[in-house]
């Protein structure tokens, strides 16, 4: 039997969290599905595609992970791709607050299992909002994404 798992997120744009995250969950599933979530509400800096062809390209030594866009609930997903657990990241207590109750809703509704990663502690601070954030003004982001996303956050916030 294959061990199956998700990571979602909206990955706008990828970082090294997030890699971490998906690097170690490589070691210990035998597949690993990125699922980029579309969210038509919010204003992403990336595209969808351009998120995919980003994952596509960072985490291609891992020969076990795929990376897929979906919408929707994350719970229907899994349930489609035949995935039994999703695995998350913290990095901190409130992340806790709000993943607790989302996990236990997602298992409520399909019997997909949550299982909660913690965050390799030089990461701990780290969100793709407040990397966007700081890249606009001209702060220095390098070593919190891999150097091609570095490459096109510039691109995309200088022009």
């Amino acid at each position: 039997m294959v061990r199956r798992v998700v990571c979602p997120g909206s990955f706008d744009p990828v970082t090294n969290g997030h890699l971490d995250i998906i690097g170690r969950t490589s070691r210990l599933y035998d597949e690993v599905v990125v699922a980029v979530l579309i969210n038509i509400e919010k204003k992403s800096l990336f595209t969808v595609e351009e998120r995919i062809d980003m994952l596509q390209a960072v985490t291609k030594e891992y020969g076990n992970v795929r990376v897929e866009k979906f919408h929707g609930l994350l719970v229907d997903f899994a349930k489609q791709q035949g995935i039994p657990t999703i695995v998350k990241g913290l990095r901190a207590v409130s992340d806790f607050d709000y993943e607790l109750q989302m996990a236990q809703l997602n298992y409520r509704m399909s019997g997909v299992e949550t299982l909660f990663m913690s965050t390799n502690p030089e990461y701990s601070f780290l969100s793709s909002s407040r990397l966007k954030e700081i890249a606009r003004y001209g702060g220095d982001v390098s070593g919190l994404v891999p150097d091609l996303v570095l490459r096109l956050l510039v691109e995309r916030l200088r022009g």
